[in-house]
């Protein structure tokens, strides 16, 4: 059994596309999606339709969120970039009901699910929506303690947009540290599978992971980059007077 766990998409439809087009490839079983499939960029109404036919199983994300409830904590690109997503979802493309549809998916959306020693999340295993687990806390060991005390064995979530695996031994492993490869063991493990549409750790290409429960030496946690369009998601971008041009260029840049 394996599983594609995609999350942070961003309402960017090359670098989803591209995604599926390598899932595809790898002929991988199944689909999650750990959530903000919208906010930020040009094509939420396309990318949820895309998620909505393509994911087994998606997560409530804080921009998911945000777009049907009033939005918390967000910084001024990010709110100005949410309201306009929901008139997107209001006027965009489709017909009244598939604009109905696409509102009650979001409605519906859990905050978290979970499959034996597996938790899927968007945020964190302590808060599943909003709160973040960056590279960083590693050195807070306290933190490190209580997040784990909320993890049966392994947690998936995204949020952050940096790949990686965090360890009971307060260690933060990228992608590139682990030849893109981690097999997961005995212990506890929380891993960051990175975001499709808005990658943040200089590496502007779409990033998302291959869950192979059954690996021949274990659970094995693949991490793929997949190249796509970014000049064309960017100037779309540039195109919306209500999008900041810094949205268009952070996919550039990946940070």
């Amino acid at each position: 059994m394996t599983r594609a766990l995609i999350s942070d998409i961003h309402g960017n439809l090359e670098a989803l596309l591209a995604v599926l087009a390598d899932i595809r490839a790898n002929n991988v079983d199944e689909i999650f999606c750990l959530g903000d499939i919208i906010g930020y960029g040009p094509n939420p109404c396309e990318c949820l339709d895309n998620v909505m036919t393509h994911a087994q199983v998606t997560i409530l994300g804080n921009h998911d969120q945000a777009a049907l409830f009033d939005p918390d904590g967000f910084n001024p690109m990010a709110l100005q970039a949410i309201y306009w997503t929901r008139d997107q979802l209001d006027n965009g493309p489709g017909s009244a009901s598939q604009v109905n549809a696409r509102w009650d998916f979001l409605g519906e959306l859990p905050r978290f699910y979970e499959d034996d020693q597996y938790k899927f999340v968007h945020g964190s295993p302590r808060d599943p929506t909003n709160e973040y687990v960056f590279p960083e806390y590693v050195f807070d060991q306290r933190k490190m303690e209580i997040l784990f005390g909320k993890v049966k064995q392994y947690c998936f979530m995204g949020h952050t947009h940096l790949p990686g695996v965090f360890t009971t031994d307060c260690e933060f492993i990228a992608p590139d540290e682990c030849d893109y490869q981690y097999v997961l063991g005995s212990e506890k493990a929380m891993v960051n599978v990175g975001s499709v549409g808005q990658p943040r750790d200089d590496d502007n290409r779409a990033c998302y992971v291959i869950l192979d429960k059954d690996g021949p030496i274990g659970p094995t946690v693949t991490f793929r980059r997949v190249e796509y369009d970014i000049e064309k998601t960017a100037n779309k971008i540039y195109a919306e007077a209500d999008l900041s041009n810094a949205l268009g260029d952070r996919i550039k840049h990946g940070r």
